[in-house]
């Protein structure tokens, strides 16, 4: 068979996974805090027809012939990678209590435990991390996201990481940039809550996505981790050059719909002219079977 062939197909399916993934792109331009993805190709191995030679020389050191580059042939394309880009993407005002963006580097940590009074211990503990800053009240006044994952961060008195919860008799409710929960309590006096926690990676690019706007911690990411004990540290807003906390707002996708739609016809042109090697490879195929003819 052809190696063309072959070398079609694989472009075929490094095509497909792109289009894939620009899909999924465009089909997310309006999600809270959505990473666009972006899918990188690299050649497969060559076939080496002949080696490289160096000159030769005569024994009196003159030069007899020239060195040869090597013949290869290429047997096609495969996909290197699938990044996350964390770009920022744009800010829009809800006017809205809990709605917050990031201003910088870092995530919200959302946890999974149920009760008020337990700490969150970051290295045993279900966490996940997420840019989209759309958050609720529950019925006991925990902060929570639309999956109802509680929002982690340092309550008032605690020693520890733990829920944020706000008092069901408070009057209302504000968040500080530094992530701190303020309420006015029943008598009209303020009162701290507590303080919200986000985490902060050398490498975002590394966390693995688990759907519904979160994010999983791996051993690639690269967490905040300043005792170099393997144990993730979650910081305050604005500390250790992270993330500031904007209420009030959500940051956006940062899917750019013209740049997608480029891509999706820069990739529907591949998929197109790889169909064209195949069906040129056959013909030449059926050429040859008519020899006998």
């Amino acid at each position: 068979m052809l190696r063309s062939m072959y070398a079609g197909i694989s472009g075929m399916k490094a095509f497909q996974t792109k289009l894939d993934v620009v899909g999924n792109n465009i089909a997310n331009v309006n999600t809270f805090g959505f990473k666009k993805g972006r899918v990188t190709f690299q050649d497969l191995m060559s076939q080496t027809i002949q080696g490289a030679q160096a000159p030769q020389v005569d024994a009196g050191g003159n030069p007899v012939i020239g060195g040869k580059n090597p013949m290869q042939v290429g047997l096609g394309v495969n996909s290197a990678s699938i990044d996350t880009i964390h770009t920022g993407g744009n800010t829009q005002t809800t006017n809205r209590t809990l709605d917050f963006a990031l201003e910088g580097d870092g995530m919200f940590v959302l946890a999974k435990n149920n009760t008020a009074d337990s700490t969150i211990n970051v290295q045993d503990d279900d966490l996940n991390f997420t840019r989209a800053g759309n958050f609720y009240l529950d019925s006991e006044g925990h902060i929570v996201n639309a999956n109802g994952y509680y929002l982690v961060g340092i309550p008032e008195g605690g020693t520890g990481n733990g829920l944020l919860q706000i008092p069901e008799d408070a009057q209302s409710f504000s968040i500080a940039s530094d992530g701190s929960v303020n309420y006015v309590d029943a008598g009209g006096n303020p009162q701290v809550a507590g303080q919200i926690q986000i985490a902060k990676f050398s490498n975002p690019e590394g966390l693995q996505k688990a759907g519904s706007n979160l994010y999983k911690l791996t051993d690639n990411a690269g967490a905040y981790d300043t005792n170099n004990d393997g144990v993730m540290e979650l910081l305050s807003p604005g500390d250790a050059g992270s993330a500031t906390i904007r209420a009030g707002a959500l940051e956006m996708s940062n899917v750019d719909l013209s740049e997608e739609f480029t891509e999706m016809i820069t990739a529907q042109r591949g998929f197109q002219a790889n169909t064209r090697i195949i069906t040129t490879s056959d013909e030449i195929l059926q050429e040859l079977v008519n020899l006998k003819r």
